[in-house]
């Protein structure tokens, strides 16, 4: 390997994800170790201690955000990127608050993701290009609150239907992923349009869709 290369771990519950990311990224970056639950990759990260670490977000053991919470507790400057198959909003924030400094989606390209890789072992935040306005929402001004005075008069339950719905998710689909009824999404939906002053779904995604939040 190349000094150059960066040294990474990958922290994924899939085997064969975990084989399938070494693939696609060859000899580019030096694998030092790779982990399947939280108690693993704590373990791997403290003995090897990495460039950069790759983590899922969903996990046995307490998921991605426990690694990066035990880990900087004693490495305070252990750099971990997310690679997940999720794209919610709340997993976004959850991990970058827990102290990622960046977050891919698993449909990444492997250059791309050995460019990101770089990237954050360098210092820079990198996120997928859907995902930075959620860490935008979240964290402007400093603080956890919107800065859109329209948005921030949403319930945060109203924020996560809108990006759904945004997003072209239907009321079952939403209603399934939040644990709540198609009654209920229908209600919230009527709510955040009549607070927007809005009419219909379109309307709706492009007001969304202005304000970087699909």
């Amino acid at each position: 390997m190349s000094e150059e290369n960066s040294r990474i771990a990958v922290i994924d519950d899939q085997p064969i994800f975990l084989s399938g990311v070494r693939a696609e990224m060859g000899d580019r970056v030096d694998v030092v170790g790779t982990a399947t639950d939280v108690e693993e990759a704590i373990a791997l990260i403290a003995a090897e201690k990495p460039d950069v670490v790759l983590i899922d977000v969903h996990m046995p053991g307490g998921g991605g955000r426990a690694v990066i919470e035990s880990t900087l507790r004693t490495i305070p400057d252990m750099r971990f990127l997310a690679l997940s198959v999720s794209d919610e909003p709340e997993d976004v924030i959850a991990i970058i608050r827990a102290g990622a400094r960046g977050y891919v989606t698993k449909t990444i390209s492997g250059d791309d993701l050995v460019d990101a890789i770089t990237r954050v072992r360098a210092g820079d935040a990198v996120f997928s290009p859907r995902l930075a306005g959620f860490v935008l929402d979240a964290f402007a001004g400093g603080g956890d609150a919107p800065v859109d005075p329209e948005l921030d008069q949403l319930t945060p339950r109203e924020q996560e239907v809108l990006r759904y719905i945004a997003r072209g998710y239907a009321y079952k689909e939403i209603a399934y992923r939040l644990s709540i009824s198609p009654k209920t999404v229908e209600h919230h939906v009527s709510s955040v349009l009549r607070k927007l002053q809005l009419s219909n779904r379109y309307e709706l995604t492009r007001w969304a869709t202005d304000r970087r939040l699909v």
